[in-house]
């Protein structure tokens, strides 16, 4: 079902204010919980913020590729795999959410200017199949407030951790 312009402007604004969101759930996180994880197979803050830099990259190109191209196939990947291979608990932060940022900021302009047609034209996601430009904001405009309250649960449940 195609969205209607009121509700595509509401996602473009969640999708352009979350970085400020992450990097709020963020500020929140004490130093020792920053590498904590809720449980062997769970991230960290720390591990959360690299995905997501990993992430937007990812759905940077991949709007670009179903606006711009015909039919495109867009290549799906294993996040926790990412996690694993580029050891993000040996990543600095900062850059990761500078790239957040940069990245965000680009693609919010991009997606504000997209003329009404963009928002139908159709690609194929290796994971998921059929992949319009509106499943793209569906999905990314939430992508960093997800990850936002990941962190922010994360941190609730390191402060039980340390009340025991």
């Amino acid at each position: 079902m195609a969205l209607d312009r009121a509700k595509r402007e509401a996602l473009i604004r969640q999708y352009a204010d979350g970085p400020a969101r992450l990097r709020a759930a963020l500020a929140k996180v004490p130093a020792p919980a920053l590498t904590w994880r809720p449980a062997p197979k769970e991230w960290s803050a720390h591990e959360i913020v690299c995905h997501c830099a990993d992430s937007e990259t990812n759905a940077y190109a991949r709007v670009r590729f179903v606006v711009a191209e015909k039919a495109p196939t867009l290549q799906g990947y294993d996040q926790d795999h990412w996690a694993a291979v580029f050891d993000y608990h040996h990543l600095p932060l900062e850059p990761a959410l500078a790239v957040i940022d940069a990245v965000r900021a680009s693609t919010a302009a991009l997606i504000r200017g997209l003329p009404d047609d963009a928002w139908t034209r159709v690609g194929h996601h290796t994971e998921s199949g059929r992949y319009t430009t509106e499943d793209w904001l569906q999905i990314y405009a939430d992508h960093l407030e997800g990850h936002a309250r990941q962190i922010e649960n994360n941190i609730e449940q390191w402060k039980a951790t340390q009340s025991r």
